[in-house]
């Protein structure tokens, strides 16, 4: 039998034959022309490498599912900040950057929370830096450190009841570490 490979997928034909129907879908999904037209190319760029394989079976499909993605996150994103640094009228909008009270402020509780956890024993310390410094799970904390994960677990509970006791409840709201209610934090001593 005489089996030719497949032939090589040309990529330029895909692009023209897809290029106004994708901005035309994404400018739907997105409500904007020139950001359709960004993720359209980003897109292009993705599919490349994938769409010249000979194995890829429905290079439209794998274009439009990865255009679909980065419309959605780009949706995503637009939500958190619905005001982008481009946006008509940008310049003349308040800054968000928060005000010299609010710095003062937020210097001194860091430095509270500096303190708090030099005081911490030393098990505690290291355990707390690796998993919220260093966003390490437990169980690589127990690896580099080389306890076992239950330890680790132990450790971080107690560095966090440690400075729950030391710090004001006000100041443990901005480093996600909740305030504990009187009666908890004398079950937990």
């Amino acid at each position: 039998m005489n089996e030719q490979p497949p032939p090589r997928r040309d990529f330029a034909a895909l692009y023209r034959s897809t290029i106004g129907p994708l901005r035309r879908y994404l400018t739907r999904l997105l409500g904007n022309s020139a950001e359709a037209q960004d993720i359209a190319h980003d897109a292009y760029l993705r599919v490349l490498p994938i769409v010249e394989k000979p194995t890829t079976g429905q290079p439209e499909a794998v274009l439009y599912t990865t255009a679909r993605r980065l419309a959605i996150n780009q949706l995503k994103r637009r939500s958190i900040s619905p005001i982008s640094a481009g946006a008509p009228g940008h310049e003349n909008s308040a800054s968000s950057a928060p005000g010299v009270a609010q710095q003062v402020m937020a210097r001194q509780e860091f430095r509270l929370l500096q303190e708090a956890i030099a005081r911490l024993p030393e098990g505690c310390r290291n355990v707390l830096l690796l998993r919220k410094v260093e966003l390490l799970s437990h169980r690589e904390i127990a690896e580099r450190l080389g306890i076992a994960v239950s330890t680790v677990e132990k450790q971080h509970v107690r560095a966090l009841r440690l400075l729950r006791a030391a710090l004001p409840a006000e100041t443990m709201r901005p480093f996600n570490l909740p305030a504990a209610s009187a009666p908890e934090a004398k079950a937990n001593s």
